[in-house]
């Protein structure tokens, strides 16, 4: 039962091979037995799982059924869930308890939607490695002495070691991407604004944007359908029509045009992972696409462009965790000034505190235009380079990240290499642009991912392109030894 994806869980409940309450009482033993050795759940709502399971089995008997009801899923614990905790994976709101549904969980549980739990990830999704958490660091199911990458690496482990079908996750600077990439499974970030961000807690507003971690394109494509559209409570969210993403799955590649970029094959990258992703390609050809050289000549200036406006926006975004409405409070303050000060000292973590001070920095008097001013223009920039490249390809092609997962602990002490393991990420939410890691291989028995990036809402053609060359391999069907 672990082995099979979305879309054959979907097809055995709709033949009533299974009931609801059975597939999530089977994921839940499994978290039960299993997740000791990963920590990739905060929470696991077993109640409510079962309740909803309960419910949905009940429109399955009425034919009221849609094709996602009765099927179990995890979400990031970023996303509000009413009455149940949501951490951020923070000593600041350990003991927080949303009051309302994040709109994507709304979505997702009007679909029919079972919610196993919540889903471990770096502090306020500030990470590359899932080791910022308040509840521990993840382990990767492939090998448990490494990372699982971040900051959605609880939901990327989760679905890696089958213990949910599928989950959400966000992508900032490549927090679904990055993490999917090294423990092999599938994960798409979505145009910005393309998926609503109300009720997830945020990072930083122009940047972030949630999407679903799977194992198959098909599976993404199924709760992409659920979770994409216009929310007037969103003042980002895009008004505009919702295709119904699985239509175009099979269509042909003969033709499409793929874009690989020489920036993205230079020193830095592991011969490893640069064989994976080049035997990759080599498919695309197989399947009809043309394959062409392209330049993005200010991808260098990514990583420096990130770490200016990410922290700006955090700065701003996490001020409100002052110890007064919710959240951490520390115990007996002096004064006004002792609370926040307590309060936020005790509350965050060190790497949240570290992009707090370089936001805070940046937006200063004196230093405005010098730091933020002059990166939102590299912006702009990094924009123009993508548009320059979608005017004569369908579709760019590269690596995720330059290695596979590392060692916990191995880049802890240096945030330059680990900001640096975003390098072919980060430039895709500058631009605001839709990107996919799909399984492509491993290196020294850890997976690599294949990036796809799409122009502005040409997720259809990302989830095509994938879905074509998981038909003709079948990497995403791989699982962690020892995972029974």
């Amino acid at each position: 039962m672990k082995e099979k994806t979305l879309a054959e869980l979907s097809a055995l409940i709709a033949q009533k091979e299974i009931s609801s309450v059975e597939l999530t009482q089977y994921y839940l033993d499994r978290i039960e037995r299993l997740d000791g050795g990963l920590n990739s759940f905060i929470s696991v709502t077993q109640e409510v799982a079962l309740k909803q399971a309960a419910a949905a089995d009940q429109k399955i008997a009425a034919g009221t059924a849609g094709p996602l009801t009765g099927l179990p899923m995890a979400h990031k614990d970023i996303f509000c869930t009413q009455g149940v905790r949501t951490s951020c994976g923070s000593k600041m709101l350990d003991n927080f308890i949303a009051p309302y549904n994040a709109t994507v969980v709304e979505q997702v549980s009007n679909a029919g939607m079972v919610m196993l739990g919540k889903t471990n990830m770096d502090e306020f999704a500030m990470g590359s490695s899932n080791e910022t958490s308040y509840y521990g660091a993840v382990s990767n199911p492939w090998d448990t002495d490494y990372v699982p990458g971040g900051s959605s690496g609880g939901s990327a482990a989760a679905v890696a070691a089958r213990l949910t079908p599928i989950a959400t996750g966000t992508d900032t600077g490549g927090s679904i991407r990055q993490p999917a990439a090294l423990c092999g499974i599938t994960g798409l970030k979505p145009t910005y604004g393309r998926v609503s961000r109300w009720g997830m807690i945020a990072f930083a507003s122009s940047l972030d944007q949630g999407g679903p971690m799977a194992q198959s394109a098909e599976d993404a494509a199924l709760l992409l359908n659920e979770m994409a559209g216009f929310d007037p409570k969103d003042s980002t969210s895009i008004e505009r029509d919702v295709p119904d993403y699985s239509a175009n799955l099979n269509d042909s590649l003969k033709g499409v045009k793929i874009g690989i970029p020489r920036e993205y094959f230079s020193e830095g990258l592991e011969g490893g992972v640069e064989n994976v992703v080049q035997d990759a390609i080599t498919e695309y050809r197989k399947m009809g696409a043309e394959v062409i050289d392209i330049d993005l000549p200010n991808t260098n200036l990514a990583v420096p462009t990130y770490y200016v406006v990410a922290p700006a926006e955090c700065s701003s975004n996490l001020s409100r965790y002052d110890g007064v409405r919710y959240g951490h409070r520390c115990d007996d303050p002096k004064d006004l000034e002792d609370l926040y000060k307590r309060s936020r000292g005790e509350g965050f973590g060190d790497e949240v505190k570290r992009r707090i001070m370089i936001g805070a920095y940046t937006l200063s008097a004196g230093y405005y235009d010098a730091y933020y001013l002059k990166a939102q223009r590299l912006r702009r920039l990094i924009s123009e380079d993508f548009s320059n490249a979608f005017s004569k390809v369908d579709v760019i092609m590269g690596p995720v990240t330059p290695n596979t997962a590392f060692r916990k602990g191995e880049k802890a002490d240096d945030p330059v290499s680990m900001y640096l393991s975003d390098i072919y990420t980060i430039a895709v939410n500058l631009a605001g642009l839709p990107g996919m890691s799909i399984p492509a291989g491993f290196s020294d028995n850890m997976p690599v991912g294949l990036q796809l990036i799409g122009n502005h809402f040409d997720e259809s053609k990302l989830l095509n392109l994938a879905h074509q060359y998981q038909s003709v391999t079948d990497w995403h069907r791989q699982a962690p030894a020892g995972i029974e």
